[in-house]
């Protein structure tokens, strides 16, 4: 059974951070995230499935994106059964790697941050702020350092940095920094 959780637009900015020093932030919630990619839909969607870890629970979820703008984008979200993850996951572009990845959610100044921290790095994470507007003006903690924005930049898409298991800056050293 497939039931529809979210079809909305989307505006998104996202930031190439340090790691941070985690138990300083106002943690509400601890994703583990498998995210395997489909191949397109019809309308040249971006699909893809993603298996989710919380507090033990696990959960699976289909995901079609249509981008509008780097920062803008219509998202529809269903929670499916792990039958239906199954078999979606059997349509999943070869060409594409599996990424994992920790979500950590937090709130600071009524902003709720996502930051995902990849098995392949200790220096570096991606922040990540759900906006109502493009230009809306973003709070960051005082102990985030922003190294710079990376909305829109492919090399640090999920796909990219699955395929290339490091971030650009990292990629020499296979992210042993």
């Amino acid at each position: 059974m497939i039931i529809l959780m979210n079809s909305n637009l989307e505006i998104e900015r996202k930031f190439l951070v340090e790691f941070p020093d985690t138990g300083l932030l106002d943690i509400t919630e601890k994703l583990d995230i498998l995210q395997t990619y489909l191949k397109d839909g019809e309308d040249h969607s971006q699909r893809r499935v993603r298996k989710i870890c919380k507090n033990g629970e696990v959960s699976y979820v289909y995901t079609e994106k249509i981008f509008y703008s780097a920062e803008v984008r219509k998202e529809t979200e269903f929670e499916i059964s792990r039958e239906d993850y199954e078999r979606l996951a059997a349509e999943r572009k070869t060409e594409l790697k599996p990424i994992e990845k920790t979500r950590l959610r937090f709130l600071y100044k009524d902003q709720r941050f996502e930051l995902d921290i990849y098995p392949f790095s200790r220096s570096l994470a991606i922040l990540e702020l759900e906006l109502e507007d493009p230009g809306q003006e973003i709070f960051f903690p005082d102990h985030i350092k922003v190294v710079k924005e990376v909305t829109g930049v492919d090399a640090y898409s999920n796909s990219a940095l699955g395929n290339s298991n490091a971030f650009p800056e990292e990629a020499g050293t296979k992210g042993e920094i």
